[in-house]
């Protein structure tokens, strides 16, 4: 029996694109009732503000053959029968392998990625122009255990303040689940290991003020019940789910930028593939002028300087990295402790 297939009239840049789209039908939120033929319609509607965000950059799509229910993977390179209108760019990985990356630049490409089963959308934080080097500064702030968004919501206009010190304007949005994401548009000078060190920098300064809600621990053993801002989202091929990408979850929420006025009262769980369009229609894209003004990354490389001369050095980076220079030996605290 051939499966149910529907065709999908998706205007671009070039024309209209006819995309046939597999079992429409097909639950990919259950708990939800939200379908394949729903996350269709969902991409398009919010095409023009997620690819002003996402778009023209390396990006890694989270996919699901059977829902979010099934296994996950993740495509970081084309695969095989590619349309011409995905584009793709070569980047270097950490461990110096290089091969190429998909890159979105049109809604046919969204409503491809969502044939291909892709639920989140994990883009870099460089473009395809020069994905080297950032043009994005980005702090995810990750509540840890009896503590939540709230207590996120709390931490980040403190984490505001501390980058605007350091000449930077910070854009807000909510991770899709507990977290909230600043994000600093940069001008593009320095590669990823300078953009960590910043973010490091900033980090560190914010701990010193709040150490009672804020940790830079990267061992979950030393961090406690407070707000641990992920330094290591800041890395190279380290992503986290972009502006207007769908989370994996069971309310299908949304990963959606907001204002800093609306911070203190948002619910991040009312933003999902249901609800982001009709906020769009409401009120607009909170981030339609993020990369107007970019900053620079100074200040914060002279904290990290400043903080290198005061005896605090490199911080622990992911499993799969390569072991990189000052880094400290990667063994867990209680762990090194019981073996001495």
């Amino acid at each position: 029996m051939a499966s149910e297939r529907t065709t999908v009239i998706v205007p671009g840049p070039d024309g209209d694109r006819e995309i046939s789209v597999s079992s429409p039908s097909r639950e990919v939120w259950p708990a939800a009732g939200i379908t394949k033929r729903e996350l269709v319609d969902y991409v398009l509607a919010i095409a023009e503000p997620f690819l002003r965000a996402n778009g023209n950059r390396p990006v890694s799509l989270e996919r699901f053959r059977d829902g979010i229910d099934g296994e996950a993977f993740f495509s970081k390179n084309p695969p095989k029968g590619t349309p011409d209108y995905v584009d793709a760019v070569t980047v270097t990985y950490n461990s110096g392998r290089s091969h190429p990356q998909v890159v979105l630049t049109e809604p046919a490409a969204l409503v491809w990625a969502v044939q291909m089963n892709t639920v989140v959308f994990h883009p870099w934080a460089s473009l395809a122009a020069d994905p080297d080097r950032p043009v994005e500064l980005r702090i995810d702030l990750d509540p840890q255990p009896g503590t939540d968004f709230s207590d996120a919501a709390a931490v980040a206009p403190l984490m505001r303040d501390v980058l605007a010190e350091a000449g930077l304007d910070s854009w807000i949005k909510t991770s899709g689940n507990r977290g909230i994401h600043l994000f600093c548009p940069i001008e593009p000078t320095h590669e990823f290991l300078d953009v960590r060190h910043a973010a490091i920098a900033a980090g560190r300064e914010l701990a010193r003020r709040e150490p009672e809600r804020v940790t830079m621990n990267w061992w979950k053993e030393e961090r406690g019940q407070r707000i641990f801002v992920d330094f290591n989202q800041t890395n190279r091929d380290r992503t986290m789910a972009g502006a207007y990408s769908p989370r994996a979850l069971p309310d299908a929420t949304v990963a959606t930028p907001i204002t800093w006025d609306e911070l203190p009262t948002v619910d991040p769980h009312a933003f999902t593939v249901r609800t982001v369009p009709r906020r769009l229609a409401e009120i607009g894209d909170p981030w339609a002028h993020i990369a107007r003004n970019p900053g620079r990354i100074d200040t914060l490389l002279e904290w990290w300087q400043r903080d290198l001369d005061d005896g605090l050095g490199e911080l622990p980076f992911p499993p799969e990295f390569p072991k990189m220079p000052g880094e400290p030996p990667r063994v867990q605290p209680s762990r090194a402790r019981s073996e001495q």
